[in-house]
């Protein structure tokens, strides 16, 4: 499969009538096909509701722009951490009612309040008015199905690395149309931030063949990885764009290929999730190596 610089994993659930499922911003949604394609039923992974947080910010001044996508990029990550969280919650229950509560809202809260208060933190110091972000850290859950809106760039319009973007944001801002991830997203895209504008990374696109029923939660749940690696990597060069390190092959080195090993591992993981319940195992070895955009 050529590589592509739209992220969007698709697969097709054999079984009674055409089922397709589409893994929105770290939620996997599984739906019975509608008219035109789009769902009309659908039984999915929660995915955590949290604000978006670049479109509440005022005008950010180009002494601040670097750090604040970092901190954009950290708040992203999250999400797709939270929502892999999810996605493994939904295939292998654990804890009781006030567990999502305890142990995976109240930390992203909390986590939240930190990163948004370095970005007021990042305005303050160069003695621009401090936005008062305090409302945007409490997250709840979405509907099954439903994707996280991400941050993204500020070029909206895309998809999203593995399922399309909620009104037009990609998961991680990182949807081609969407202009860029982290450091890349104050000027709509790389190349067009005033500020040092970071890379993202550019993986191909993971097409599936009909996925057995049996082999169904599996992959979900390494599509879920899939992006989280991919967001981790991200959020790397977005700190890489603010403090430089290494030398020239140090992104190589440090991220790509580190990225490519995990992929390796994932992708491996579904062609087993096929080979275990007797289904032909997909040739997925071609999908690990990254580039970057």
């Amino acid at each position: 499969m050529a590589r592509g610089t739209r992220k969007t994993a698709v697969l097709k659930l054999g079984g009674v009538g055409a089922l397709a499922a589409l893994l929105f911003a770290g939620g996997l949604q599984l739906a019975s096909a509608g008219e035109n394609g789009r769902p009309a039923t659908t039984a999915a992974a929660q995915t955590v509701n949290c604000p978006t947080v670049r479109d509440k910010l005022p005008a950010v001044p180009a002494a601040a722009a670097a750090q604040v996508e970092r901190e954009l990029a950290n708040l992203d990550q999250e999400i797709a951490r939270q929502n892999e969280r999810l996605a493994r919650q939904a295939v292998r229950p654990e804890g009781g009612p006030n567990f999502v509560d305890n142990a995976i809202l109240g930390p992203l809260r909390n986590k939240r309040i930190a990163v948004l208060d370095r970005i007021e933190i990042a305005f303050n110091r160069i003695g621009a008015q401090r936005p008062d972000l305090d409302a945007l850290a409490a997250c709840s859950l979405n509907a099954p199905g439903v994707p996280s809106a991400v941050n993204g760039g500020a070029t909206q319009g895309g998809d999203g690395r593995n399922g399309a973007g909620q009104n037009g944001n990609g998961q991680n801002g990182n949807g081609q149309g969407g202009n860029g991830q982290g450091g890349n997203g104050n000027a709509g895209g790389q190349d067009g931030n005033a500020g040092g504008a970071a890379r993202t990374v550019d993986c191909p696109r993971v097409d599936l063949p009909a996925v057995p029923a049996a082999a169904a939660a599996q992959v979900q749940a390494e599509l879920a990885t899939l992006d989280k690696q991919i967001a981790e990597a991200d959020a790397r060069l977005a700190r890489l764009a603010v403090r430089p390190e290494g030398g020239p092959a140090f992104i190589d080195n440090a991220i790509l290929g580190p990225l490519r090993s995990k992929r390796v591992a994932a992708l491996d993981r579904i062609e087993i999730a096929f080979n275990r319940v007797g289904a032909q195992r997909p040739d997925l070895d071609a999908l690990a190596t990254c580039g970057l955009n």
